[in-house]
């Protein structure tokens, strides 16, 4: 009998990595055996799996410009609490509701370093704003309800119902927030390179889940996202020059 050949490829002390993380195996033959490269559907899967791994990967880091700027003002001046209440219930629903309908991490990981670090913005809000005690409480507070959430108590048309409620959030949080430097006519001590990150990693959340979940109602929230996250981009451009103490002096 003749012996089955096994193909084999340069690639393959990687096939565990790339299969594992990047792309499925009929991917992997296609790209490194059969060397199909132009091959699109396997093309938007890597495309998609590998700008879902490069958002979770930069979210990580996307606040943390903007808590270090806080930190070094000692001051929160131009954040708005309200905001970032609301941008923190949107976050929680959605990584409630992509755990509720077992989404691979990939298509929602960002979410939990996002909700970390929009916590932390939340309590040095109201740290540099004199009231600690109330900051210990909102954390404290969120974290029970972030417990409860997250636990099989919760039914899942009440997850659902909080992705839906993501819309109007984001929309009136993004624009508390944009009424706030209006009226300021600066943006304080939010930071630039926070805002542009956001700003494309949800633009391009927009492909990974339409590719990777294929669930209309995350793909509307992220086109709604991406405008709202639009628009303070625009203010940040727009009041580049001004700041709180020119402001000041101009008055």
């Amino acid at each position: 009998m003749a012996e089955e050949v096994v193909e084999t490829s340069f690639m393959d002390p990687f096939k565990d990595i790339l299969v594992n993380y990047l792309m499925p195996e009929k991917c992997y033959d296609e790209f490194f055996l059969q060397f199909n490269l132009l091959h699109v559907d396997c093309l938007k899967i890597v495309i998609s799996k590998g700008l879902g791994i490069g958002i979770i990967l930069g979210s990580v880091l996307v606040k943390l410009p903007q808590i270090l700027k806080l930190i070094g003002a000692k001051s929160a001046e131009g954040l708005s609490f309200n905001s970032v209440l609301l941008e923190l219930f949107a976050i929680t629903g959605t990584m409630a509701y992509s755990i509720a309908n077992s989404f691979p991490f990939s298509s929602w990981g960002e979410a939990l370093f996002l909700m970390l670090q929009t916590v932390t913005i939340g309590f040095l809000i109201q740290y540099y704003g004199g009231n600690t005690i109330k900051g210990l409480g909102f954390l404290a507070v969120y974290c029970g309800l972030l417990a409860v959430v997250l636990s099989p108590v919760t039914p899942v048309s009440v997850v659902t119902t909080m992705q839906a409620s993501n819309m109007p959030a984001i929309i009136f949080g993004r624009l508390i927030q944009a009424g706030t430097n209006y009226r300021n006519g600066h943006t304080g001590q939010l930071s630039a390179i926070s805002v542009f990150l956001l700003f494309a990693g949800s633009l391009a959340r927009i492909f990974t889940t339409v590719q990777e979940t294929g669930d209309s109602l995350m793909a509307v929230t992220y086109i709604i996202s991406s405008f709202c996250n639009g628009v303070i981009a625009a203010q940040v451009l727009y009041y580049w020059n001004s700041s709180p103490v020119l402001r000041k002096k101009t008055e």
